[in-house]
């Protein structure tokens, strides 16, 4: 029997290759063509993606990219890339790859690197803690498609989510009661999670029950009152109806509920992206203060902190499939 060779991929949503409106565009049209994402026939959605979503909105976005851009480039790729790096040094004797389902690096490129060094059990890591299909199973299926056409193919070892692993838990728990050691115990504690359509969820999709299970572990294990951290949901997008309560409109109202003092955490993002660092970190921060709220504070993504590739680790170790030198 051939030796095991092991190879981790870590894969995320992706990112415009630049904050300009062409590469924007670019990575739009991919991103929203994806019938994981947006689920309309391909004869409706197609005339109104590419005649009036990507026309109208691509520069925008592209200025919300401006405003967060870092030299190394955009934040989710720059901590992605950091995470891989400092994972790879957990596991010396492992290839690490990270892969995009859209923009660079893909995850065909990732999966042709690992296959390319030998690898024949991969282990993918979606660092979406919480499964959904417009995400997690978006990495599924590009994984499969780069296997098809292949003579032999390696044994897939996939990690469908992560929301109750304790080590996960206790990262964003480390990551809260930095938080409030800094800037004091808030009146409330907002949990900001990715929203989806609620018909997904009406139809199969598991993604708001796994928000939920996750809220609730984190309210166990935080030393604050339960009934001050709150779930809310960010990022909708058309006009049929989404997860709710709205992120947004919370914001809006909790100041008349006599409501000061708010941190927001965004515990389905594993490093911070355009939805934390322009909308939850600045947009919202407007509608609370401009609302009447007195203090908002957003607590980071786990980014490539230590906790956070500890935890990547042990979850990963957790699998139990016997990769030498992982323990």
């Amino acid at each position: 029997m051939s030796e095991k060779k092991y190879g981790i991929l870590l894969a995320n949503l992706g990112t415009p290759d630049a904050p300009t409106t062409s590469a924007v565009k670019r990575y739009l049209a991919e991103f929203l063509s994806d019938s994981r994402v947006i689920d309309v026939p391909r004869i409706i959605w197609k005339p109104i993606l590419h005649g009036a979503i990507l026309p109208l909105r691509s520069s925008k976005v592209a200025k919300l990219y401006q405003s967060i851009w870092l030299d190394g480039g955009s934040p989710l790729l720059v901590y992605s890339l950091r995470q891989k790096e400092k994972l790879a040094q957990c596991f010396p004797s492992i290839p690490v790859e990270i892969g995009m389902s859209y923009g660079s690096p893909s995850i065909k490129s990732a999966v042709d690197s690992l296959i390319g060094q030998n690898v024949t059990d991969l282990v993918v890591l979606p660092l979406y803690p919480q499964y959904s299909c417009t995400t997690t199973a978006a990495v599924y299926d590009a994984v499969t498609r780069v296997f098809q056409g292949m003579r032999t193919i390696p044994s897939l070892h996939f990690i469908r989510s992560y929301a109750t692993h304790p080590a996960y838990i206790q990262a964003l728990v480390a990551s809260i009661e930095e938080s409030f050691a800094q800037h004091g115990e808030p009146d409330r504690l907002v949990l900001s999670f990715h929203g989806i359509p609620q018909r997904y969820c009406n139809t199969g999709d598991i993604y708001q029950q796994e928000c939920e299970k996750t809220a609730e572990r984190l309210r166990a294990a935080l030393n604050f009152p339960s009934e001050r951290v709150l779930l809310t949901y960010q990022s909708r997008f058309g006009r049929e109806p989404w997860l709710m309560p709205y992120m947004d409109k919370t914001m809006h109202e909790l100041p008349a509920q006599g409501v000061k003092s708010v941190q927001v955490i965004c515990p389905g993002f594993s490093v911070d992206c355009l939805e934390t660092l322009e909308e939850i970190s600045e947009q919202n921060k407007e509608f609370f203060i401009g609302s009447g709220g007195e203090s908002y504070h957003y607590i980071p993504a786990l980014n490539d902190s230590q906790k956070s590739i500890d935890m990547l680790k042990t979850i990963i170790n957790d699998e139990n499939i016997n990769i030498d030198g992982l323990n």
